[in-house]
This record gives C-alpha cells, structure tokens and sequence, in this order.
C-alpha cells in the first residue's frame, strides 16, 4: 500500500536538553485513518508539530505526499490540513468568509463550489452568514475542519477533534471523518478518547515518552494483545484464592464473590474446561459466568505500563 506520509529517524531535542521524539520510524498509508495514542506529553503533538512544519525536527526525514517537509516546504504544507486542539479564529467573522480567507492563505483560486460543498459536508450552510463569536462550541470545531479542508489538503490532522464535544456530535463528527475518507482523504487522528480510536481507526501507533512503542492495524492488535476474561459469580464468597488453583490466572474480588479467569483466546486450550472441573471438585459452586473481551483501553493501558515498568527497571 502506497505511503503518504514517510518518516524515518525522527527525533526532536528542545534547547532544555528534553528529547521529545526518539528515533521515530512511521509508514502513513494513503486513504487510511490512522490514530496515535498515547498519554499527556508522550510526543503525539510534537510529532504532529513537525510533519505540518510548525516545530522544526532534530534529525530525520518527513515527507507528506513524496514532499519532503523542509527542503519543499510549501508544496509539503499545502497537501496538508490541521485541526488544531485549540479553538482559535476570528470571533468577529463569518463562517464563510473564514473558511473563503484560509484557502486563498494556501494561493489556491477562488473556487465558491468547493466552499459551499465544504459547509455543507460538515451541517454549516446554515450557518455559513453567522459570525464566529455567536456559534456553539461544536459548531466552532466544525469551522476549524472546514478551514482546514478550505485547500483541498490530501492529508488531515485531527489533534483532539472531539474534546469538549457532546456524544451526539461527536458519533456525527465520526461519521464526517469516514466520509473524508472514502473521498480518498488521509486522517490522522489524536485522542484521549479510546473508543474512538476503536470506533474508527485502521491502524493504530501507541506513543509514550517520545518512542513509538507500536503500529499494528486495530483488529490483528486486538487478536495479539487482546485478552478474554471468565467471570463466575459464585453462591458463596471466598476468603482467598484456593492453593490448588494457583495455576490459573484467577482474581478474586474484594467482596470475595466474584473470580475473573484471564485467557487468551487465540490458543486452542483456554484452560477453561479444567478450571470448571476443578472448581467442582473443590465444592466452589457459582450461579452464573460471563465473558469479556479486552478493550482497546485495556491494552492500551497495559502497554503504557508496561513500557514504564521496563524504564523503571
């Protein structure tokens, strides 16, 4: 599958010594959403900084679209749009003559066509006369995405897209953004919100502390690193995991009348037929079992931790 965005050895160091991205390496395919993941200060919006050519790397390379992002700068940018965390325009104009004024920023003509197919993609046709300062706080993100696809960008960078969004505008922004991409538009997306990036993403790259820790499409993730649990809820409460089940990898919650049996489900012995006999032979009866898939905030969780814990050690 082609690349649209290439990088290879990135690293960003600022003048305090603080190296914010660490030999990144990253593959972006054309038409795909993809997500990055990761916590507060992990890297995603330096990362996302230098590929729109707004922070200036270390070292390495970028290209966005075969432009290699510092030495053709502007034909790099210009196949790129970016929707910034932060709500930021000009509050005393209107919706079209904001959306109108950032195309001709990136010395594209005039084109009203694209505009009003533009506002009316993203429900601001009506709202195309309003000044900025009087829309809803949704109403104004979806002005920012217009601004950002006001050029026809090929590539589209959503930094938080959602933050602050009602549920019911967020569900109709997920399915905008789908849209975008069956129009042949490449999405990158950053959010706190995992089911988001479960809900949408192709392929998913988890970021933490400035190294990329992983990129791996969202459903073999999923099958690789993602678990099964077995739940029994017992008729009478345990003090302890008993001795002769230490095998398992069985919890017992603190009311004592729940076990949680984790598995992985890609193998063919889940173990769980010899732990049901077991439990029967220890007269540990139970009223009813479920189970449980791991969610993407599950493994996203335990990488995290998982990669502290070896930095800690």
């Amino acid at each position: 599958m082609a690349s649209i965005i290439e990088i290879q050895n990135l690293n960003k160091t600022y003048d305090s010594g603080f190296q914010a991205l660490k030999h990144i390496d990253l593959d972006i395919h054309q038409g795909e959403i993809f997500a990055l993941l990761g916590p507060n200060g992990a890297g995603k919006t330096t990362l996302i900084s230098i590929i729109c050519g707004i922070v200036n790397p270390t070292s390495g390379m970028v290209r966005a679209d075969g432009y290699d992002i510092l030495s053709e700068y502007r034909q790099a940018r210009s196949k790129i749009g970016l929707v910034p965390q932060e709500l930021s325009t000009d509050a005393f104009e209107t919706v079209w003559a904001t959306v109108n004024f950032s195309r001709g920023l990136f010395g594209k003509a005039p084109n009203p066509e694209h505009i009003e197919k533009v506002l009316r993609d993203l429900s601001l046709w009506e709202k195309r006369d309003s000044k900025i300062m009087m829309l809803s706080g949704g109403m104004k993100r979806r002005v920012m995405i217009a601004k950002a696809l006001s050029h026809e960008p090929k590539i589209l960078f959503l930094d938080e897209p959602t933050a602050g969004v009602d549920v019911e505008l967020r569900r109709e922004m997920w399915q905008m953004v789908r849209g975008l991409r069956e129009q042949g538009v490449t999405i990158i997306l950053t959010t706190h919100y995992i089911e988001e990036a479960e809900e949408m993403a192709d392929r998913i790259g988890v970021i933490n502390k400035g190294e990329l820790m992983l990129v791996e499409g969202k459903t073999s993730l999923m099958q690789k690193l993602g678990k099964k649990e077995l739940r029994l809820a017992l008729r009478e409460p345990l003090d302890a995991v008993p001795a002769d089940l230490n095998d398992h990898s069985l919890a017992l919650s603190e009311d004592g009348y729940e076990l949680v049996y984790s598995f992985d489900s890609q193998q063919e012995h889940t173990g769980i037929s010899e732990l049901l006999r077991k439990l029967g032979e220890q007269g540990i009866d139970y009223k009813d079992l479920r189970t449980r898939e791991s969610s993407l905030e599950d493994i996203f969780v335990n990488l995290v931790h998982s990669n502290d814990d070896t930095v800690a050690g």
